[in-house]
C-alpha cells in the first residue's frame, strides 16, 4: 500500500514548483506596501481622493482625535471666501485670486488627507504680498467665522529683501481646515505669526508650508491658547543658500482640549540654518499636546547649522504630553545639529527660591509658567500682541494653577 505523504511545495501558475518567499499573499501586495520610513518619502498630493481614509492608525495621525474630525476629512466642505479683515500697513497688499493662480502652490504640497480636502475643495487663495523694505506689522483678522465646515487657502509672499510681520489672529467658532503658504524672497526677513484663540468647541486643521530664498529668513511662531481640537503643522523648506528659518510655539492646554504640532525643517541647500523652540503648559483632566519635529538636512545641505527643542511643564494630573523629535542626516559635513525633548513638573527649588522671598506658593507657579512661556511668546515682537497674549496666559493661570 502507498502511503500519501503532505508536503508543502507551492506551485506557480503554471503548476511549476514556486521557490519559497515568492508567492503573493492573498491578504496584498506587502512589497508596495512598506511604510514610509522618513519625512522625505512621504506621498504628496493636492487631490484628497489620492489619500485612503484616516482611521488613527497612521503615523501622521495616531495621536489625533480623528473621529472628531470627519466632517474635515470626509464631509463636503465650503470654499467660498472666508471672512477675514486685513490691516492697512505701508507697502502691503491683499486681494483674492482664483485657485488656478500661479502663484498658488509654490511653497508645498499636502501630505495628508486633511491639507489635501482643504486644498481640493477652496475656490480663492487670499494673496496678501509685502513688498516694503522698512519693517512693518499687518494683522489678518480671522474672528467672524461660524460652526460650518469650511476650507481656506492663503499664500503670504515676501518680495525680495521686503521686511515685516504678519500675524493670523483666529478666535470665535470655527470648524476650519485650511492650507497656509509662505514664499519669502531673497534677502527678506519676515515674521508670520499664528494665534490660536478659538472657542472652546472650534476645531482648526491647518498646515503651512514656507519656501525661503537665498540670504532670507522666515521666523515661523505658533501660539495655541483656545480651541477643542487644535493641529497645526508649519513645514519649512529651506532650499536656497544662506537660508535661515526659526520656528517657534508655545501652547497651554486646558482639560479637554488637545493642541497637536508637527514641525518640520527641510535643510536642502548649502549653509542653511534653523532653530525650533516649542513650549506648552498642560493642566485638566484630559489636556493633551504633541510636539513631533521633523527636521532633514539632506546630501545637498553641506554646512547646515540646526537644532530643535521641546519642553512641556505639567501643572496637573491628568494631562498627557506627547513629544517626539526625529533628526534625519544625509551628510557629515555640516556645522552642528541636535534635539532636545523635556516634559515634567514644576522645579520645586525655583518655587521654593521664590517662596523664600515672600511670594506665595500660588503666585510662585504663576511666575514660573509666565517665564516658561514668554520667552516665546517676546519673539513675537509686536508689543501691544506679546502684551495681550501674556494676559491670556495670566488668565489661564488664574483659573486652575494651584
Amino acid at each position: 500500500m502507498t502511503e500519501a505523504v503532505a508536503t508543502n511545495t507551492v506551485l506557480t501558475a503554471q503548476g511549476e514548483p514556486a521557490q519559497h518567499g515568492l508567492k503573493e499573499h492573498s491578504d496584498g501586495d506587502w512589497a508596495n506596501r512598506v511604510p514610509v520610513q522618513t519625512r522625505s518619502e512621504r506621498p504628496k498630493s493636492t487631490d484628497v481622493a489620492d489619500f485612503p481614509q484616516v482611521t488613527g492608525r497612521e503615523a501622521v495621525w495616531k495621536f489625533t482625535p480623528v473621529a472628531k474630525l470627519d466632517a474635515l476629512l470626509n464631509g463636503e466642505l465650503d470654499g467660498s471666501r472666508i471672512p477675514v479683515s486685513v490691516s492697512e500697513a505701508p507697502g502691503v497688499a491683499a486681494e483674492w485670486v482664483a485657485r488656478g493662480d500661479a502663484r498658488i502652490g509654490r511653497a508645498g504640497v499636502p501630505e495628508e488627507r486633511g491639507a489635501a480636502a482643504a486644498w481640493s475643495a477652496f475656490d480663492e487663495a487670499h494673496l496678501i504680498t509685502v513688498a516694503s523694505e522698512e519693517s512693518t506689522t499687518v494683522v489678518v483678522d480671522r474672528s467672524a467665522l461660524d460652526a460650518a465646515p469650511r476650507a481656506a487657502h492663503t499664500v503670504i509672499e515676501a518680495a525680495p529683501h521686503a521686511q515685516g510681520l504678519i500675524i493670523l489672529e483666529n478666535s470665535g467658532s470655527a470648524q476650519l481646515s485650511e492650507n497656509v503658504e509662505i514664499v519669502v524672497g531673497d534677502g527678506a526677513k519676515i515674521t508670520v505669526v499664528s494665534v490660536q484663540q478659538w472657542n472652546d468647541e472650534a476645531i482648526h486643521l491647518a498646515s503651512h508650508y514656507a519656501t525661503v530664498g537665498r540670504d532670507a529668513s522666515l521666523t515661523h511662531i505658533v501660539v495655541s491658547l483656545g480651541g477643542g481640537i487644535v493641529r497645526l503643522n508649519p513645514s519649512i523648506h529651506l532650499d536656497h543658500e544662506g537660508a535661515n528659518g526659526e520656528a517657534f510655539g508655545a501652547y497651554f492646554a486646558d482639560a479637554g482640549q488637545h493642541l497637536e504640532h508637527q514641525v518640520y525643517l527641510d535643510h536642502d541647500a548649502p549653509h542653511t540654518r534653523s532653530r525650533v523652540t516649542y513650549k506648552g503648559a498642560l493642566q485638566g483632566e484630559g489636556a493633551h499636546t504633541v510636539w513631533i519635529g521633523d527636521v532633514l538636512i539632506r546630501n545637498s545641505a553641506t554646512g547646515t547649522d540646526s537644532y530643535e527643542q521641546n519642553r512641556n511643564l505639567v501643572l496637573t494630573e491628568g494631562t498627557r504630553a506627547d513629544s517626539i523629535p526625529n533628526l534625519e542626516i544625509e551628510t557629515g559635513d555640516i556645522e552642528g545639529a541636535g534635539h532636545a525633548s523635556a516634559t515634567g513638573r514644576f522645579d520645586d527649588e525655583h518655587i521654593f527660591y521664590l517662596q523664600s522671598r515672600g511670594i506665595s506658593a500660588e503666585e510662585a507657579r504663576k511666575l514660573v509658567v509666565r517665564g516658561f512661556l514668554i520667552e516665546v511668546i517676546s519673539q513675537i515682537g509686536d508689543p501691544a500682541t506679546v502684551e495681550r497674549l501674556q494676559a491670556a496666559v495670566e488668565a489661564e493661570l488664574d483659573d486652575s494653577v494651584r
